[in-house]
């Protein structure tokens, strides 16, 4: 059994109740291996969001995508903080995401950030379905992006996605990223965040 396997089989969450599988395999990982993606699995990823749920249906999501090797991966690439971009430059491919903050009507709308979130939650599962893992890095200077993409004032830029199948050298990684990848994962029990009827601090 490989390192990559046993990691991977190792960060199956311990969840309290039973889940569908695939939320339980889902993690984050920091190293990924150099496989390009295929555009035929990206289609597939694509149409998962494209049937997200979204308000009002508006659909408020954009995505700029780009393979490792090419001028917009390295523009992409340039847009994350330096300790993002030490791991994030393993993954074969980068995933620029935007919403649109007005509606057609050009009235505000309060809902296209949750829009965009779900739509990634059904691009991660599906991605999770095909052994291809998403990262989601937020730490993205989105003026740079504007600039370098010639993106419109109407949108906002949230989020970073690296991606690609799981596996890669952990040796690529700084010692504690290393450590993090090893570690078990962890979250907050159902207790400190679900309350019914009222609030509880």
């Amino acid at each position: 059994m490989t390192e990559q396997l046993l990691i991977r089989l190792r960060k199956i969450a311990d969840t309290d109740h039973e889940i569908f599988p695939l939320l339980k395999q889902r993690y984050s990982p920091h190293v990924f291996k150099e496989e390009r993606v295929a555009d035929s699995q990206l289609k597939r990823i694509f149409e998962a969001a494209r049937w997200s749920a979204s308000a009002g249906n508006i659909q408020p999501w954009r995505f700029i995508y780009a393979h490792a090797g090419t001028d917009a991966y390295a523009k992409i690439l340039d847009c994350l903080a330096n300790d993002q971009k030490r791991w994030a430059v393993s993954a074969p491919l980068l995933v620029l995401n935007a919403y649109e903050v007005k509606s057609e009507t050009g009235e505000e709308n309060g809902n296209a950030l949750f829009d965009l979130g779900m739509c990634v939650g059904n691009m991660t599962v599906q991605a999770q379905y095909m052994g291809i893992a998403l990262h989601n890095i937020t730490d993205v200077d989105g003026q740079k992006a504007r600039e370098l993409f010639r993106i419109p004032q109407e949108y906002e830029i949230a989020s970073v996605i690296a991606a690609g199948y799981y596996g890669g050298d952990l040796t690529q990684l700084s010692k504690s990223l290393q450590q993090l990848e090893l570690e078990t994962r962890y979250r907050t029990p159902q207790s400190g965040f679900a309350f019914r009827d009222n609030w509880q601090s």
